[in-house]
């Protein structure tokens, strides 16, 4: 790992402080590149996005794809986490948070919008930005990739339910344009990039452009990571600033359910025998969020003013510092989850 890799997390911090800074001193530079979107779906950062994901994706060889079932005990923990975890964990946590033990602490006419604003963020599982957090920890980029395929899809179809469930409404209103448009960018147009490139670079039956490649790409894919958090920051910089307590109080609840999902799902996995290189990105694929999309369906639903829009806020803003330190805990922790007797039991050289 380089010095850059292993600093990564003081270059975070410092792209927060710079990103709500110039949010804060340029707000009309930063409302032009906000204004750049479809369907509610920013462009720059989509292209940030790309230049993150691609170098990850050139790894993996499709035709590896059908071995993916192997993994299919961490596959179910994910979708388990994701699906029958993650939703239900954060409306209890908003409820006993927000509605009970803050709302002295908040404005009373908003406690509704913020709790719901909390469970439209976990019920949309992360797309692209997990795939930077499965290289990170050494994960399967397989696994990784069908996973998310997996999520998206199931998204799709149960992201509308779930909300309305926890919601209590009798209808939502999903953006599915900003659905579709994000999977697209966000997913299939980086997917169909890296494949080209790499069939052309491996034509001659070799990987040697193709690792030339990687190794030029790989430190423009942590710029681009530190580029998106100085732009999504920079777009948020006058909430930030104008409502530091409130983003406070409800950073707690959203803390707690990161750890608590990707704890659960390292856990799973270590009890079921699966190898690292699979519970590390499933841990960390359970905990994270398609803040992109909760942001838009937030908005539409409650309006660009509402607490719940600020609560989806929260989540861009704590995303990748809290993500990071679940990487660490994951790198450091390999030793003892590989030390169980389940994983040295199921793992051998056929699945390595």
């Amino acid at each position: 790992m380089s010095l850059f890799e292993r600093t990564l997390t003081l270059w975070v911090f410092a792209c927060i402080v710079v990103g709500i800074a110039l949010g804060h001193l340029l707000p009309d530079v930063f409302q032009a590149i906000g204004a750049m979107e479809i369907a509610k779906v920013n462009i720059p950062v989509a292209l940030l996005i790309w230049l993150m994901v691609i170098p990850m994706l050139l790894k993996i060889d499709f035709r590896s794809l059908a071995k993916v079932g192997t993994y299919w005990r961490g596959i179910g923990i994910t979708l388990f986490i994701n699906w029958a975890v993650k939703p239900f964990s954060m409306a209890l946590l908003g409820w006993l948070f927000v509605g009970w033990w803050f709302r002295p602490l908040l404005p009373a006419d908003q406690i509704d919008a913020y709790i719901a604003g909390l469970i439209i963020l976990a019920a949309a599982p992360c797309t692209a930005m997990v795939f930077v957090w499965s290289n990170l920890t050494k994960g399967e980029p397989h696994f990784t990739l069908s996973q998310v395929a997996l999520n998206d899809a199931i998204m799709i179809v149960a992201f509308a339910p779930v909300v309305a469930l926890l919601l209590g409404l009798s209808a939502i209103t999903v953006p599915w344009d900003t659905l579709m448009i994000s999977v697209a960018l966000y997913i299939l147009i980086p997917v169909a990039v890296a494949q080209i490139l790499r069939r052309r670079l491996t034509a001659g039956g070799t990987t040697e452009r193709l690792d030339w490649l990687q190794s030029k790409l790989q430190p423009l894919s942590l710029v681009a990571l530190l580029s998106t958090l100085v732009l999504l920051f920079g777009f948020q910089g006058e909430q930030i600033i104008a409502q530091p307590a409130i983003i406070a109080l409800l950073a707690v609840p959203i803390l707690i359910q990161v750890y608590f999902n990707s704890g659960l799902a390292y856990l799973l996995n270590r009890a079921v025998g699966e190898k690292h290189c699979i519970a590390g990105p499933s841990a960390l694929i359970g905990a994270s969020n398609f803040f992109e999309l909760a942001v838009a369906a937030a908005i539409s639903l409650f309006g660009f003013h509402s607490g719940a829009a600020l609560a989806t806020v929260v989540g861009v803003l704590i995303e990748v510092p809290v993500m990071l330190s679940v990487v660490w805990i994951v790198n450091r922790s390999k030793d003892w989850y590989e030390a169980s007797p389940a994983v040295a039991r199921n793992t051998n050289p056929e699945r390595a």
